[in-house]
């Protein structure tokens, strides 16, 4: 089989990926793609039994020969259209993505950004900033998370993880997803009773997807039914939150602190009025590094591989896209 890939390895890891998948043939793209951007399109692409990395749309809707599409990140937004639905399912091409090698990474990051905000590392920085020392302003604020309240918003693989981060702590954790399956280990719930649960929790955490259906769906009503203590976090995508609203909703101590790790548009322009907004922290869309992190997305779809040509059930398989 020829294996096409865009994926960004140094010359090293591309021949050890080359030796990896040998008796398969690899096809290296003219340019390499990445989990934020766009992919030029390359031919080659469509002469392959299976792509690895991030192919071009218009690629895969052109003829071609593809088997299998296996994608570098969790998120598939891009690939989220009804004219490649209907394409790949027609081709009966099976669609992966690397939501297993996400979770953990993205959970951790939302967790260090709950703990900052009940340890109120913030307002410490600020202090040490100004090297103030504010012992008798700041001991008073600082929070446990035991007992407290956290609402995970797009209970899905991240979620699932960040939850057992928390469970330790003493958390009272609830989910929301648009289709609750029965079988979670938390209490969880539909999107559309979203509402029902705001004011019941200390911290909302929101790692939806891009869409339709989310976009802009954290508004100015969703803040206002927040309580004024509780902290917002956002881990999954920019375009799911009004961003002014949000920030009218800090402004106006609505809600007490938000947590960014993504924004509308990235990168987000110097003059936004985001940086500046109080008790807002930005990380620059990072929550999904780690260490090795090229290694693991090669490692996660060499296991998948195995998993294809043993004609067994694969990894991350993404039941709206493909067969």
């Amino acid at each position: 089989m020829n294996i096409w890939t865009n994926h960004d390895l140094e010359p090293a890891k591309l021949q050890w990926l080359r030796e990896q998948v040998a008796p398969h043939t690899l096809l290296v793209a003219s340019a390499t793609g990445n989990n934020l951007s766009a992919a030029s399109r390359d031919e080659s692409c469509t002469t392959a039994d299976i792509a690895f990395g991030q192919p071009a749309v218009d690629d895969l809707l052109a003829p071609n020969s593809l088997q299998w599409v296996h994608i570098t990140s969790a998120g598939f937004t891009r690939y989220d259209r009804a004219d490649l639905r209907d394409t790949l399912k027609a081709n009966n091409t099976t669609f992966t993505n690397s939501s297993s090698v996400y979770d953990d990474p993205c959970a951790q990051h939302t967790f260090a950004f709950i703990l900052a905000h009940n340890r109120r590392l913030l307002a410490s920085q600020r202090s040490h900033d100004n090297k103030d020392w504010t012992y008798a302003q700041l001991r008073s604020t600082e929070r446990v998370l035991t007992g407290e309240n956290v609402l995970i918003v797009g209970y899905g693989a991240i979620g699932i993880r960040l939850a057992e981060l928390l469970k330790p702590f003493g958390c009272n954790v609830r989910g929301i997803r648009r289709t609750p399956q029965g079988d979670e280990s938390i209490p969880t719930f539909p999107i559309n009773e979203l509402h029902h649960h705001l004011d019941w929790a200390d911290h909302v955490v929101n790692l939806l997807p891009a869409g339709v259906s989310t976009e802009r769906i954290f508004d100015g009503e969703v803040f206002a039914q927040m309580q004024p203590h509780a902290a917002f976090y956002n881990v999954g995508r920019g375009d799911t939150v009004d961003q002014e609203s949000l920030i009218n909703a800090l402004q106006n101590d609505k809600i007490s602190a938000a947590y960014l790790d993504v924004t509308t548009p990235e990168p987000l322009p110097a003059d936004h009025p985001l940086w500046s907004a109080q008790n807002c922290l930005i990380t620059p869309h990072v929550a999904g590094g780690m260490q090795n992190e090229m290694e693991v997305l090669v490692d996660h779809f060499l296991e998948n591989l195995k998993r294809f040509t043993n004609d067994e059930p694969l990894k991350d398989i993404v039941t709206t896209l493909g067969k």
